[in-house]
């Protein structure tokens, strides 16, 4: 059984480091969720309470950035509600339409519900852009969050 179990903890953290970039999938909750099974299988005496803790800790300060960043590069400009509305459908759109479109359609998002809101070209497209901006910032912090969680739960595994 703790094999299965220890399956399933690795395929949570595979399927969650994957998840910190495609939108689709909460990937700091899933590698959160793997590290916890993990150190439940063996009792915590492995991987401790404390790890678990503070890598939660991680895991909510990475969800949290992704929306923060998002929202600062967007409310840095003046951003409308309309261009929030339109990244987030921008981002939903690209899921849809492979690499390139889960890169690009927030941004076309952004700039479309900013020109609907305000019909300047130019403002519509420095919204577009400076929401991006803050939503590739945003994933960069979460990689790094991800990755911090790993370390600390790899080490405490093995040390």
């Amino acid at each position: 059984m703790n094999i299965v179990l220890w399956i399933v903890a690795i395929l949570l953290i595979v399927v969650g480091v994957a998840g910190v970039v495609l939108p689709a999938l909460p990937g700091a909750v899933l590698v959160f969720a793997g590290i916890a099974l993990a150190a439940w299988i063996d009792d915590f005496n492995r991987v401790s309470g404390w790890t678990v803790g503070v890598t939660g800790v991680l895991m909510v300060i990475a969800w949290a950035s992704d929306y923060v960043a998002g929202l600062m590069g967007a409310k840095k400009v003046g951003a409308s509600k309309q261009a929030i509305v339109g990244a987030a459908v921008g981002t939903l759109a690209g899921i849809f339409t492979g690499l390139w479109g889960l890169i690009f359609m927030p941004l076309v998002g952004a700039a479309i519900g900013e020109y609907m809101a305000h019909p300047e070209l130019a403002r519509a497209g420095k919204v577009g852009v400076a929401t991006w901006i803050g939503m590739a910032v945003g994933v960069i912090a979460k990689v790094v969050i991800v990755f911090v969680m790993l370390g600390i739960f790899v080490a405490d595994l093995l040390l």
